[in-house]
């Protein structure tokens, strides 16, 4: 007879407790394990995280030119969504151009294409991951990623840049001094910059295979800035860092090849700097001052004051041996810069104009192209300077883009190469997020009118003030009016009609007339010694487009006008007569206030307008498609009713009106009525 080994009572012996740990450490064991494989395998495996695609098309680099003097015309386009990923402010867009491929860097990952057609080359994207950092040298790119929610998942991804082929993966790196506005990392020679938790740290590592290269302390008490705008840059012989050191902050050279210190120069305050090199030229502007190193580390020139170069550093470019900059003197107009040439390295200044107050620069070929937010202050497009670096001999013409230099996201860029230019801005955030527009610009038909104008004749543009007649005035019951044409002018062609024309009712003008009485009184007659004034003149709405010729400067400015009343058969509500009688049950409506109707472009063709129509609209928050104004295309901007941008064609028309509600929409149907009258 066997016996049990089961104890009286049903308790368990020594042997069956063994046997339920071993058990339970079995389970626990093969829980963690599939745990470790289900993290490795499947939350962290490639397959399903990354969107990859590559190339094996070759490409041609491009020479190193521009477009040629005069009107410009769009090759290609695309957007890109922001990505507002769990870092906040590093939801840039950024762009490079170069070799033959135009790169697109946000948090979303890479897109790279043909920089000559725009067409698709490759693309990498992790899902669940952010793009932080990029950095490229020589035919290499290299791409930082951290995991959404865990910042100390950290991978360095290495690719050919013409391929897009992937060359290694590194995890639990950080590189080094990483710009917010450009999400851009020093490299050069083959070599990337990392650095350690602490930021103290530099190390070179290979951006053939990932392997470190050489490793550096940085000086006693510094450390890289993190988070900064723009921290660092490099050429591929030089690398530049901003040090975050001890009572002021420092500029940091060193060689990406060998890590060895080529100059270390104190800067003007302790503030994070903004760095950018050029070639053998290294700018930092520190908030105090702009300084220019040249290669060896000495200061060749600076240009000091706290708002020299703003809240974003000065655009600058090197041209035939002279490094040009654009910058904010002291009592600098809003609006207004001054173009600065010095010699390298003597710092000798050859030449310096007054200037628009360009977003960017770019040069290629000999030639320095500037952008200008507006090509003139009551113009839709924006502008191109082509400037000579001989001597900052000036020519302009617009660029068939709109530009909006205050939305965040982009800065605006520009860049030249194979006969193209390349400009790129913001649009606007919601929908949902934002975007980047990259254009890519090429030399247009010259056209029968002036560069300045797109090739479109003067004799091309519509009277503002003869958009709306006495009956569509009437109808807005401004029976009783005062008129202020004004006119623009771009580079030295002065476009011969009104661009915007404001309407007036006439009791709103009272206080003009006294004001223009007590300028009388002082012996100013013509109102000439008040900001913003010009002689006065008496223009009619109608067919008609005559407009009294007047001296005026060759700058967007109001004229005075009189009251639309007499000579132009409009009933004065003083008299008896048929403007006067109204039924007495019936309440009247409001007088349309504030109304102004403005010309704000005439295109070489319907396609140019419609999408600088298209490129206004998306730098709007607020926009809403109407479709019963008439016209081709019209949109609503803003929370109210108040402003109307429409298309006739190849003309661009902007109608405020800021009360009633609706009086702009009804305004905007008689201006498309008139502009199909004559078109």
């Amino acid at each position: 007879m066997v016996g049990s080994r089961r104890r009286s009572g049903g308790r368990t012996g020594l042997g069956g407790r063994v046997r339920l740990g071993l058990g339970l450490l079995s389970g626990a064991l093969a829980v963690a394990l599939c745990a470790v494989l289900v993290d490795r395998y499947v939350l962290r495996a490639e397959w399903w995280q990354v969107r990859h695609t590559v190339t094996a098309e070759p490409i041609a680099p491009q020479s190193e030119v521009g477009p040629p003097p005069g009107p410009l015309a769009t090759t290609w386009e695309r957007a890109t969504e922001m990505h507002h990923g769990p870092v906040a402010g590093y939801d840039s867009v950024a762009y490079d151009v170069a070799q033959g491929q135009v790169v697109t860097v946000s948090g979303r990952g890479l897109d790279v294409r043909d920089a000559r057609t725009g067409a698709d080359r490759w693309s990498y994207r992790r899902s669940g991951w952010t793009l932080l950092g990029w950095a490229s040298t020589r035919s290499r790119l290299v791409a930082y990623f951290e995991r959404d929610g865990r910042r100390g998942d950290r991978l360095l991804v290495g690719f050919d840049a013409l391929s897009g082929g992937l060359l290694w993966r590194r995890e639990g790196e950080r590189p080094a001094a990483v710009a917010r506005t450009t999400l851009r990392w020093p490299a050069g020679s083959a070599v990337v910059l990392t650095t350690d938790g602490a930021r103290r740290e530099l190390t070179g590592r290979s951006a053939e295979d990932g392997s470190p290269m050489w490793s550096r302390r940085l000086p006693d008490g510094c450390r890289l800035f993190e988070g900064a705008a723009h921290p660092s840059d490099a050429q591929e012989t030089l690398a530049a860092l901003a040090l975050d050191c001890p009572g002021r902050s420092r500029l940091l050279a060193v060689d990406p090849l060998t890590g060895r210190i080529r100059w270390n120069r104190p800067l003007g305050s302790d503030e994070s700097p903004e760095v950018s090199m050029l070639d053998g030229v290294t700018l930092a502007w520190d908030g105090k001052a702009l300084r220019a190193f040249g290669q060896d580390g000495a200061q060749f020139a600076v240009w000091e004051g706290d708002g020299v170069c703003g809240d974003v550093m000065c655009p600058s470019v090197l041209a035939s041996g002279r490094l040009v900059v654009a910058y904010h003197p002291e009592g600098t107009k809003p609006g207004g810069a001054r173009l600065e040439a010095v010699e390298v390295p003597s710092g000798q200044v050859a030449w310096r104009r007054d200037v628009p107050d360009y977003a960017a620069l770019a040069q290629a070929g000999g030639r320095i192209y500037a952008l200008r937010p507006r090509l003139s202050e009551l113009l839709l497009p924006a502008g191109v300077d082509l400037v000579a670096a001989a001597d900052g001999a000036t020519t302009t013409a617009p660029a068939p883009v709109t530009l909006d230099a205050d939305l965040p996201g982009v800065r605006p860029w520009m860049a030249a190469a194979g006969g193209l230019l390349y400009v790129a801005a913001a649009e606007a955030p919601p929908r949902p997020e934002g975007s980047g527009r990259l254009v890519a610009l090429r030399g247009g038909a010259a056209g029968t009118g002036p560069a300045e104008l797109g090739g479109v004749p003067e004799s091309g543009w519509p009277d503002a003030c003869a958009l709306l007649t006495k009956d569509d005035l009437a109808t807005a019951h401004m029976d009783a009016y005062v008129t202020e044409p004004t006119r623009a002018s771009v580079g030295g062609v002065r476009l011969p009609h009104p661009v915007s024309c404001t309407y007036e009712p006439r009791d709103d003008r009272k206080k003009g007339s006294k004001k223009r009485a007590d300028d009388e009184r002082r012996g100013d007659p013509s109102g000439e010694g008040r900001a913003g004034a010009s002689p006065s003149a008496t223009v009619a709405p109608g067919p008609s487009t005559a407009v009294p010729s007047l001296e005026a400067p060759a700058t967007d400015e109001p004229e005075t006008g009189e009251p639309g009343m007499g000579d132009l058969g409009m009933d004065d509500p003083e008299t008896d007569g048929p403007g006067t009688d109204r039924p007495e049950a019936a309440e009247p409506e409001p007088v349309v206030r504030g109304l102004t109707v403005s010309v704000r472009w005439v295109a070489d063709d319907p396609g140019t307008a419609s999408r600088l129509l298209d490129g206004m609209q998306a730098t709007q928050a607020q926009v809403r498609r109407r479709r019963d104004i008439g016209g081709d295309e019209a949109y609503e901007f803003g929370p109210t009713a108040g402003t109307i941008a429409l298309r006739v064609g190849r003309v661009i028309v902007v109608v405020d009106a800021d009360r009633p509600p609706g009086a702009a929409a009804r305004i905007a149907h008689s201006v498309a009525r008139r502009l199909q009258q004559l078109s």
